[in-house]
């Protein structure tokens, strides 16, 4: 599940917009509420009163209201700062600038206004409920995972029904790397006899980061078989069968991503590998060509394109690629052991001794855990690559 997801179904379970109660005093009559008014004559009307009452924080709060009802929210924050300033306990209103809050993106200032209502004891139980969920979604903005199970997971307790709550609580229980709490989750939403792509895949990536790579496949491929298209399904199956050799069946399922979405090219350069792992260098060059140009920042990439030139004697081609795989990543050892060779095959003795040192000095890393590849793909389908398995 994407941060913008996330986002978004915290805005659907939050339908909550209470109205700023009206205050008794001697401007009520002349505040508008119930008035077939324009917005502009409204917010004419309410400024005036502001100005003739400037110690009265009901027409700042209205206008507050009236800003926000518009999807103006910076400046309904900004006069609904300015009637707390004159009331802060006017019934609504610090409700009022949370929402503000937390719709214009500002999350940390959400959860610091909305934690003291959490405290009172008058709150009713469905509006804690959704205290939680704002609370909760803005520590999930914020990418406070840890932080926000602990409300998402008091208003799944209370609403287990909700798909959409269980399967934003389970991605912050496996963001936050408390898997079992995705397992628990997900075997709540399985207990509704749902069946959910999304959270197979969830609970394939829990399994994977236990090193249960035969669960975590087994996930996958229900994922895919539940929903083909489920973004990522294809190619989380293909990066487990990739990293356990079955390069043939990786190949197959890289290539279903990329039918789903044809520029996704952290599948391209995965699928380039598994033909490179299978003799088949020229498929994979025509890939790795297309991915270096259209993101030069790919590290596998490069390596691999090195690797496909190098076995095909383009030896200043190879060294090219090589080298800005290293400028990539400087402290992989792969890539110095290729440079030492390509190196002492062109006869540079001194410069392949000084790449076969700097492979000595670093450790030798095995690939990415799945999580990792799948969170870089998902920030922009593969800004951040995954580290190269050592050959």
């Amino acid at each position: 599940m994407s941060y913008r997801l996330a986002i978004w179904l915290a805005l659907v379970l939050v339908t909550w917009n209470p109205p700023i109660y009206s205050q008794s005093d001697s401007t009520q009559a002349a505040v508008p509420h119930d008035q077939p008014q324009s917005a502009t004559d409204s917010e004419a009307t309410l400024i005036a009163l502001s100005k003739a009452h400037p110690t009265n924080a009901e027409p700042l709060a209205q206008l507050g209201l009236l800003e926000a009802r518009q999807g103006h929210y910076p400046q309904a924050i900004v006069y609904y700062r300015k009637a707390m300033a004159l009331k802060p306990a006017m019934p609504g209103l610090r409700l009022n600038l949370g929402l503000a809050f937390f719709k214009d993106g500002q999350y940390k200032q959400a959860i610091q206004t909305f934690t003291p209502l959490l405290r009172l004891q008058s709150q009713s139980t469905s509006e804690m409920q959704r205290l939680n969920v704002l609370v909760g979604m803005s520590h999930y903005g914020l990418g406070e995972y840890q932080a926000a199970v602990p409300y998402l997971k008091q208003v799944a307790d209370r609403d287990g029904q909700n798909l959409s709550l269980l399967l934003t609580l389970a991605h912050s229980c496996l963001l936050s790397k408390q898997y079992q709490c995705v397992l628990d989750t997900y075997h709540r939403m399985v207990a509704q006899n749902a069946e959910s792509a999304e959270a197979d895949i969830l609970v394939g990536e829990a399994l994977d980061e236990m090193k249960d790579t035969a669960g975590a496949t087994r996930e996958f491929r229900a994922a895919v078989q539940v929903n083909p298209k489920e973004p990522n399904a294809h190619f989380g199956l293909g990066y487990l069968l990739w990293t356990q050799r079955q390069y043939q069946e990786a190949s197959r399922e890289f290539q279903a991503e990329l039918e789903n979405t044809p520029d996704y090219t952290q599948a391209m350069v995965y699928l380039a590998d598994a033909e490179i792992q299978m003799n088949r260098n020229e498929d994979a060059r025509s890939l790795l060509e297309k991915v270096v140009k259209v993101d030069p920042a790919i590290f596998m990439g490069h390596l691999d394109l090195g690797i496909v030139y190098a076995e095909a004697n383009r030896e200043e081609d190879a060294l090219r690629e090589f080298k800005a795989a290293a400028a990539l990543k400087p402290d992989d050892v792969n890539v110095h052991m290729r440079l030492g060779r390509l190196y002492r095959s062109m006869g540079k003795a001194g410069e392949a001794k000084n790449e076969f040192d700097k492979a000595r000095n670093q450790n030798r890393t095995a690939h990415d855990a799945l999580i990792t590849v799948m969170s870089s793909a998902s920030e922009k389908y593969n800004k951040a690559p995954a580290k190269s398995p050592a050959r």
